[in-house]
């Protein structure tokens, strides 16, 4: 069998139909990643594929570097001022080990879909694929604007700090026609979140500063908050994003939230309860403020990040040290945070993610106790991170579909970096079109091509695009 073939991940003819005929060519909507806005707005070629595929523009590829590392390749061909060529032959010494890694099949469908090369990526076949691949990397087509638009990619959320001016956003608003795709800032308010950072006092002056809001109580937190919801939103912004590392439900007064802030504010060391009591209130107001401008809330729960003090202090945040969480009650208290809402109609559009599958069942009951209001108001996100397999995609779907329609799901995301990982989408598109395929298959759902195909293709690309109203 020919690598990664018309028919890879296909297993049987209706699902190799179901591809071809009916998400092979749908649109994308890329709903959450972490492309830089400038760059996508300076449109400068690459000069050359490790500056694209291992260290790009601003950020890199952690995903290939925790590989890079299992193989013994010094920090200097990974994160540091190497030769880049000798980092892509690292690469390639890598690769060849990978078999059965998600990054092996990634990897090899990003150099056909992009560059056309069928070679199996190897060190012996490096060379050739350095110079074709960088030849190709100077063309317009590989300037970042038609990286995108050439995937029929339609909508690119990014994701910003609620403090952010959206300058490069406001740029690209101009392009749009030209450009035949919508950039759009999602937030992410990481930095309110993180109330025992050392800079939360100097952020909070940032806030005010952007917001016009003075900020002396938590009140005026949130006050501020809205005025960027508000900003957000007239920049064309559905989403926001929050990452749960952990969380514990825990209420506080106003009086008490107030003292917290101060604490904050001074560096002193808060208590467990009042970071949790802080967390809590500060999500409580996310949500109503989620509800007020109709948009939809994500959260990224249960993972642990910078295992690895000594090269966090090195190299700093996403460099490929972080792991799966292990709270086994963080469902729980997301519950009692949802029951909370519930009161005040103060639950929004939800999509919830952990990267900890074992956490998966429970958040696909959760949601089914909330859906009032429209159509699958509350999602099981696509597998996430480490679950970002075949198999991880897969038991994701299972759920989805036993616990709920799945047919109502918004479907895939690239959560990446990288302008290469559209093919991602592609990936996503074949395991769902194998899971309906199995489930004809053994005969559990009619086999009728019409109504499945419009499954498939509402789940690459129309439920999105109705479910978070970027083209109201």
């Amino acid at each position: 069998m020919v690598l990664l073939d018309d028919d890879f991940l296909l297993g049987n003819q209706t699902a190799k139909t179901l591809f071809n005929k009916y998400a092979k060519d749908m649109p994308i909507i890329d709903f959450h990643c972490h492309l830089n806005p400038e760059e996508i707005y300076e449109n400068k070629n690459y000069p050359n594929i490790t500056r694209i595929w291992l260290n790009e523009g601003t950020y890199g590829d952690h995903y290939k570097w925790r590989l890079m590392r299992a193989n013994s390749v010094p920090e200097e061909l990974i994160t540091g001022d190497g030769d880049e060529y000798q980092k892509f032959l690292a690469w390639a010494d890598t690769i060849e080990k990978s078999y059965g890694n998600p990054l092996y099949e990634w990897t090899h469908l990003e150099l056909k879909r992009f560059f056309h090369i069928d070679d199996v990526f190897t060190r012996k076949s490096a060379p050739a694929i350095w110079k074709k691949a960088n030849e190709l990397l100077q063309t317009d087509d590989f300037k970042p604007r038609n990286l995108i638009k050439n995937m029929n990619v339609k909508v690119v959320c990014t994701t910003d700090d609620p403090a952010s001016d959206l300058h490069y956003h406001k740029l690209l608003k101009k392009d749009e026609a030209e450009n035949s795709f919508k950039t759009l800032p999602a937030m992410r308010p990481d930095k309110l979140i993180q109330i025992e950072s050392d800079g939360y006092g100097d952020y909070l002056n940032q806030l005010a500063e952007v917001s016009g809001v003075k900020i002396n109580s938590f009140k005026d937190i949130i006050a501020a908050l809205d005025q960027r919801f508000e900003f957000f939103n007239e920049m064309g912004g559905r989403l926001s994003d929050h990452s749960l590392l952990t969380y514990h439900f825990a209420e506080a007064t106003d009086a008490e939230l107030d003292a917290i802030v101060k604490k904050a504010v001074a560096n002193q060391e808060l208590t467990p309860k009042e970071h949790d009591q802080y967390l809590t209130m500060l999500l409580e107001n996310l949500m109503h403020l989620n509800t007020k401008y109709n948009w939809t809330m994500q959260f990224h729960i249960n993972s642990i990040r910078d295992l690895n003090r000594p090269m966090y202090a090195k190299l700093g945040p996403d460099t490929g040290y972080d792991a799966v969480g292990t709270q086994p009650d963080i469902v729980a208290h997301i519950q009692k945070l949802y029951t909370k809402m519930q009161d005040s109609h103060d639950i929004p559009k939800t999509i919830f993610y952990s990267l900890n599958p074992n956490d998966w069942m429970q958040l696909a009951t959760l949601m089914g106790c909330f859906q009032e209001g429209g159509k699958q108001r509350l999602q099981l996100g696509a597998g996430w991170w480490f679950n970002d397999t075949a198999e991880g995609m897969n038991e994701q779907l299972r759920i989805f579909a036993q616990e709920s329609l799945l047919p109502n799901f918004v479907g895939m995301l690239t959560d990446s970096r990288s302008f290469l990982s559209y093919p991602r989408h592609e990936y996503f598109r074949r395991v769902l079109c194998n899971f309906y395929g199995n489930l004809v298959e053994e005969g559990r759902v009619p086999d009728d091509e019409e109504s499945l195909g419009k499954i498939i293709q509402d789940i690459s690309y129309n439920n999105a695009y109705h479910y978070f109203g970027f083209f109201d």
